[in-house]
């Protein structure tokens, strides 16, 4: 695997600000005319620009059960939670009561992690997992609110749908082909999205610089940052120390809007963001185990040389006489 030795912090710090960018990129797209044309050809970009990754998989042989997995990976986790994303956005909910509901993500991922996937969440990670969502709340504290019902519900099954992903990648997915994996349910999702740039007539691309800006920003931050990074940090990592990571984004995007936008930061952002970094911190916890994992032996005891000597027994990780 490519990334194999690139260290988890440096994978998760690009998570972090790649994951983040998408509130920069909804901006920079919306003043294009159509957000919905912007994303259909993000994702037929990514889809053509992995497809020597997807097509290489095919010449070598893939499975059904691949094919599958890859389909409902990008239906869940890119159609849906990204269309339902901006959908909500688009009836109305603010972006910070957008960023406080995907915070629930982590919360959700370590209740179901654990009956899901086997994985044990110990004391300190559901301590930091609260001191998280504390943090999240201070970040969006000062933004308004909304009483469109429809964007509440498109947010909340946005959030519910990435969940769902994550498990689902976890539990069936190495990563060990992210190129393959990617490019099949960027074009999965890119399908998906053709008959609402139709029925919405935004289909054909706009020939201006200012769409452009918008598609790669789009493909390099938003979707190979976001995705790439999140897959990585998936596959070396738990489901519940890599959705902690979510909290850090509402801070992070508003540190985005400020530097980008000129949008003013407050206390309440700053407070945020440290209660997110101490949440995140102590989200970390112990190495994630599986209870079906077999257990290993704690010594090795070899007969030492000569008639009547002790055995010396090597336990992990070193050497003692028993």
């Amino acid at each position: 695997m490519p990334f194999a030795r690139v260290p988890l912090l440096v994978l998760q710090i690009g998570l972090v600000l790649a994951w983040s960018s998408g509130y920069v990129g909804a901006i920079i797209a919306s003043d294009t005319g159509s957000v919905v044309r912007v994303l259909l050809w993000r994702f037929i970009g990514v889809a053509v620009l992995f497809s020597p990754f997807l097509w290489r998989a095919i010449r070598r042989g893939v499975t059904w059960q691949w094919l599958a997995l890859h389909t409902v990976l990008g239906v869940v986790g890119m159609f849906v939670c990204v269309g339902l994303g901006i959908q909500s956005i688009n009836l109305g909910l603010p972006a910070g009561t957008g960023a406080l509901i995907s915070a629930l993500q982590p919360l959700a991922a370590a209740v179901l992690a654990g009956p899901l996937l086997g994985e044990r969440v110990v004391r300190s990670q559901w301590i930091g997992l609260a001191i998280g969502f504390l943090g999240v709340l201070f970040s969006v504290g000062g933004l308004t609110g909304s009483d469109q019902v429809l964007g509440y519900l498109c947010s909340f099954a946005s959030m519910a749908a990435m969940v769902a992903a994550t498990l689902i990648a976890k539990a069936r997915w190495s990563g060990a082909d992210l190129g393959a994996g990617l490019a099949m349910q960027m074009t999965v999702t890119a399908v998906l999205f053709v008959p609402v740039a139709l029925y919405n007539g935004v289909f054909w691309p706009e020939p201006s610089w200012r769409f452009g800006g918008a598609v790669a920003w789009a493909i390099a931050f938003s979707t190979l940052g976001g995705y790439g990074f999140y897959y990585l940090c998936l596959m070396r990592s738990g489901t519940v120390r890599t959705s902690s990571l979510i909290y850090l984004t509402p801070p992070v995007t508003l540190l985005w809007a400020w530097a980008m936008f000129g949008e003013p930061m407050s206390l309440y952002t700053m407070a945020g963001l440290l209660f997110c970094l101490a949440g995140v911190a102590l989200s970390r916890g112990e190495r994630v185990v599986s209870d079906s994992a077999p257990a290993r032996p704690t010594k090795v005891c070899i007969p030492a040389e000569g008639a009547g000597s002790p055995k010396s027994c090597d336990p992990i990780p070193k050497l003692t006489k028993c």
